[in-house]
């Protein structure tokens, strides 16, 4: 196995005007690992996953993908690349005109140009994958439950097998107990693909069971990462004070000096 990480951030920076979201990232995603950039809202954490995606691009630093810089790439090998990826959106993101099953299968139809009829094939085993019968393929995303619906964009996101899944705030609007569910589903599903993922998410709870790694994102800059099982440990104390969710703490005391 190599030892390159699959996916690499170096020295990654991204402001809007004045404001400097990003101030020099670095982060390392291992093959088959799951990482989770946490922290608070507003620190940058989308931001950082949609500069991955190619969706915004760094004002500097690097973004590699099994080695290869993707901020220096054209738009044909971007779509290569681009291929290697799964996403499951904070909200869902369902086409409210298309089935479910035409939503599961929507990447496989339209990007990859699959047949319709395997397409459904396809999109019926991974809503079995995610604990959804073949009968829920033919409803709409309104006919759903917000969990229901999140199993839908978790089966979407699987679809094609993907090397890379990106979660965005996976159990947000969710209750304790379907965020449960969801999160075993991730990391089931993570683990039966073998695919690398990257999450974002201010859920301890849920970066706790989904992240072999954790990451915290402050001010525009990775302040600690390591495994899951060192956080409580980490020894900094913005990190201790996000992670206990402590009123009182360095992180407020910044925010009052604002």
């Amino acid at each position: 196995m190599t030892d390159t990480p699959k996916i690499r951030l170096r020295g990654v920076h991204k402001s809007f005007g004045p404001k400097v979201v990003l101030d020099g990232i670095d982060l390392d995603v291992g093959r088959g690992e799951s990482v989770v950039i946490i922290g608070g809202s507003g620190v940058g954490k989308s931001v950082t996953l949609k500069c991955v995606l190619g969706l915004l691009t760094p004002d500097a630093g690097t973004i590699e993908v099994d080695g290869v810089d993707v901020t220096r790439i054209g738009a044909r090998d971007r779509e290569e690349v681009n291929q290697k990826f799964g996403m499951l959106f904070q909200g869902g993101a369902l086409f409210d005109s298309l089935s479910v099953w035409e939503n599961v299968a929507f990447g496989l139809v339209q990007g990859r140009r699959m047949a319709r009829a395997r397409a459904r094939d396809v999109a019926i085993e991974k809503l079995a994958a995610v604990g959804l019968g073949a009968d829920v393929g033919a409803l709409y995303p309104a006919e759903l439950s917000g969990g229901m619906q999140k199993r839908v964009g978790l089966a979407r996101a699987i679809a094609a097998e993907p090397e890379i899944i990106f979660f965005d705030e996976p159990t947000t609007g969710l209750d304790p107990i379907m965020a449960d569910v969801i999160n075993g589903l991730i990391t089931k599903c993570v683990r039966d693909l073998g695919a690398t993922a990257l999450s974002i998410t201010h859920d301890m709870v849920s970066a706790r069971k989904i992240a072999d790694h954790m990451a915290m994102l402050f001010r525009g800059q990775i302040i600690w990462s390591g495994p899951t099982g060192d956080i409580d440990s980490s020894g900094n104390p913005y990190v201790d004070q996000f992670v206990n969710g402590r009123a009182e703490g360095p992180i407020k005391m910044e925010l009052r000096a604002l």
